[in-house]
């Protein structure tokens, strides 16, 4: 069996759960390292999941329920730090005795420009060790390419047009490379994949570029767009597709660790949610019954069997549709709380089931 290099996922990927307190100045500390994405989603009531990177500043939202272009929310998140993050007053972020989740990636900090593709970034924030980066590029109108930094090709990019001179918002768009590159999602709906080479060119990605069609979505003339690449690193992370059995003994996916997070979406039909779980919400060993939907503003949903976490995958607990219907493609992308088996000096370090 092949050993992961990552000893320790959580110095890369973690979950922070906190509570606000209503502060303008409110410090998350144990983190384990200094965040360049977070994702914050409020648990206890309807809120929007909103999402800031190091590459492009502080107090810059988006939201992955939402069209919405880039807002500059001067009370959302006001600092990365050494161990977390600091964030203002705002109630989506800090609200006086809300509960919160916090997904936090490293990448490389601010990054800088890249010239792999014929679009330069505008910034390339690129963990190799961890295969993540975050891109920022403005967009053409025609068919193109942009480095990602990443020395191998990402499994998974999420992208987001971050201001429309048109006045039409446009929606998240998402490729899998199971889905394949002549067809995306959209993080903020529950569409089925709709197939267009506008999104990227009928082309996957290299170990360099991703490549763009001539969408608004992900490549409108003259306008922001920012990029979240993910590269599959052995023992840490993993991005695909399984297909529903319609079962309660449900469909096994091998991921070669223990999950910390995963997040699943129907993709070969229309009219289903995005999910999240990750290994902090839920606690007490399987099920694994605490989810957040990530194109819904919707408070935590705790109640239903859905999925567990095991010492190297996931398993499906429902013959639902939703997740598991049968013959039907569902996407996933998944990181590690532990490797199943770890490089720790000659010895392995073998995960354990919840």
């Amino acid at each position: 069996m092949a050993y992961s290099s990552i000893v320790k996922p959580s110095v890369y990927f973690n979950t922070k759960l906190y509570t606000g307190n209503g502060s303008s100045g409110h410090s998350i500390t144990g983190v384990g390292f200094q965040p360049d994405w977070v994702w914050i989603k409020q648990r206890d009531i309807a809120e929007n999941n909103e999402v800031y990177d190091a590459v492009r500043g502080v107090t810059k939202a988006i939201f992955t329920d939402s069209n919405s272009e880039e807002v500059t929310q001067s009370a959302g998140l006001a600092s990365f730090n050494s161990d977390g993050f600091t964030v203002g007053n705002r109630d989506n972020v800090n609200k006086n005795s809300g509960t919160y989740a916090s997904w936090n990636w490293k990448a490389n900090g601010a990054g800088s420009a890249n010239t792999d593709g014929s679009i330069n970034s505008t910034a390339t924030s690129a963990n190799t060790t961890a295969g993540f980066s975050i891109v920022k590029y403005t967009g053409t109108g025609a068919n193109a390419t942009v480095g990602h930094g990443l020395g191998v090709a990402p499994s998974m990019i999420l992208f987001k047009n971050l201001i429309s001179s048109s006045g039409s918002a446009e929606h998240w768009v998402v490729y899998n490379k199971d889905v394949g590159a002549t067809k995306g999602l959209y993080l903020n709906l529950t569409n089925a994949q709709d197939t267009s080479n506008a999104f990227f060119n009928d082309t996957a990605p290299t170990s360099s570029v991703f490549y763009l069609g001539n969408a608004d979505k992900t490549n409108k003339s003259g306008e922001a767009q920012i990029a979240y690449c993910f590269a599959e690193k052995k023992g840490f992370s993993k991005f695909g597709s399984y297909t529903g059995n319609a079962s309660n003994d449900g469909t096994f996916v091998y991921t070669g660790f223990k999950p910390a997070f995963v997040i699943a979406k129907l993709a070969s039909v229309a009219g289903e949610n995005w999910y999240v779980w990750d290994n902090k919400r839920s606690t007490a060993g399987n099920v694994v019954d605490k989810f957040l939907y990530p194109n819904l503003t919707n408070a935590e949903v705790g109640s239903t069997n859905f999925i567990d976490f095991l010492s190297n995958g996931f398993k499906l607990r429902s013959s639902s549709d939703v997740l598991n219907g049968s013959g039907n493609t569902h996407i996933y992308m998944a990181f590690a709380e532990n490797p199943l088996v770890a490089n720790s000096g000659t010895e392995g370090v073998p995960a354990t089931a919840r």
